[in-house]
């Protein structure tokens, strides 16, 4: 496994790359000139461009992780969210021309954006989190799979928001938010809903696997 710092380097390697041209011209190899590595050391802490561009994601949730405001805790979830967001909106402020040609690889690919939708919901269940709405079980999968639809219609804006305050970013993160809360009201709903559905099936599962167990031993039994 590389360093934490070569990974730094390599992260870093990719999005600057990213920033010059698009994705799908950077190269593995590209990347390993770029960051000073040769093509052992990054296999060794990355399998793929995808592999990387999880582990920014990793950093991003991390450094907001790292940097909440405790003054936040006293407002409603909707502020303490907003919060969170925006300063997810600051983290990525770095990387934006590479992001940029991200998000144009992940609209014209299908399977990428499938990919990519796995990797969102684990940020934004960790955002959640930071937020103090509850993102366990179901329902948490559900509000962070709404945020994600609700984030990334602000990320568009962010990508063509040249003010230094990010004016049109947060008015666009504020007006998903408000419409999110009743997505994220349903969530709850929903996932009372599914749960029994769940539960059962589960059940069903276990009940099958105890058949097909029984059954093995008997002709196990019959065969000696």
């Amino acid at each position: 496994m590389a360093s934490e710092k070569v990974q730094g380097r390599i992260i870093d390697a990719l999005m600057s790359l990213a920033a010059e041209k698009p994705w799908d011209k950077v190269s593995l190899d590209d990347v390993a000139k770029r960051a000073k590595v040769d093509l052992a050391a990054l296999r060794r802490g990355f399998d793929s461009k995808f592999a990387i561009l999880e582990a920014l994601a990793a950093r991003i949730d991390a450094e907001v992780l790292g940097d909440l405001d405790k003054e936040m805790a006293e407002e409603v979830a909707r502020e303490r969210l907003f919060d969170v967001l925006m300063r997810r909106f600051e983290a990525l402020q770095p990387y934006k021309e590479g992001l940029r040609s991200v998000h144009k690889a992940l609209t014209a690919d299908p399977l990428f954006l499938a990919a990519w939708n796995r990797i969102a919901v684990t940020s934004q269940t960790w955002m959640l989190t930071a937020a103090g709405i509850g993102a366990e079980g179901i329902a948490g999968l559900l509000r962070a799979q709404g945020l994600v639809f609700a984030y990334a219609r602000a990320f568009r804006t962010w990508l063509d928001d040249d003010d230094p305050g990010l004016a049109r970013t947060m008015a666009a993160l504020d007006k998903g938010l408000r419409e999110g809360e009743r997505w994220l009201q349903r969530a709850g709903d929903m996932a009372r809903v599914v749960a029994p559905v769940m539960r059962l099936c589960r059940g069903d599962g276990r009940r099958k696997g105890r058949a097909r167990g029984e059954e093995q031993a008997a002709e196990a039994g019959a065969a000696n």
